[in-house]
């Protein structure tokens, strides 16, 4: 499973995000594996003390720019939530691409964490494997969220 190995174990200790404002960014495409992975980095980010706030938006393509607004307007980190489920035609690699290219160069702009939850997928079922629903092996949602929340931290400790 590409989980193995994972810095975010159950057993981790919970970061704080006291004072922090943490912006979800989800797609509304795939609505069942979407919903686990917002629960999934709700159930982080809510009980780490940040400011938390949700935006959704049409699809994976539209993340970049709707984060990048987000962090523009004070959000100390994003948490980018996605599926995109490869099809018959090339348009899967080129939403993927974006996604992945928008979200990098959003982090690398504005300077702040971009959680990265955007799964690309060959079928639903992985997605339903990696959504943190019930049953599901991962819970990629909940991943991205530590990941923002301790850049966050990270980097407000760094800049003091």
């Amino acid at each position: 499973m590409s989980g193995a190995g994972s810095p975010n174990h159950p057993d981790s200790p919970a970061v704080d995000g006291t004072g922090l404002k943490i912006t979800i960014v989800a797609g509304r495409w795939h609505d069942t594996i979407a919903g686990g992975l917002l629960a999934g980095a709700h159930r982080v980010l809510d009980t780490s003390g940040a400011e938390v706030t949700e935006l959704r938006v049409p699809g994976s393509f539209e993340l970049p720019v709707a984060c990048k607004a987000a962090l523009e307007a004070g959000a100390d980190a994003v948490v980018a939530l996605g599926v995109i489920i490869r099809g018959g035609t090339p348009h899967f690699d080129f939403v993927s691409n974006a996604a992945t290219d928008g979200l990098t160069r959003v982090a690398l702009d504005t300077g702040k964490p971009v959680g990265f939850g955007v799964l690309t997928l060959d079928d639903e079922q992985q997605g339903i494997d990696r959504a943190g629903l019930p049953g599901s092996r991962e819970d990629k949602g909940a991943e991205a969220a530590s990941a923002a929340l301790e850049m966050a931290v990270l980097l407000r400790d760094l800049r003091g």
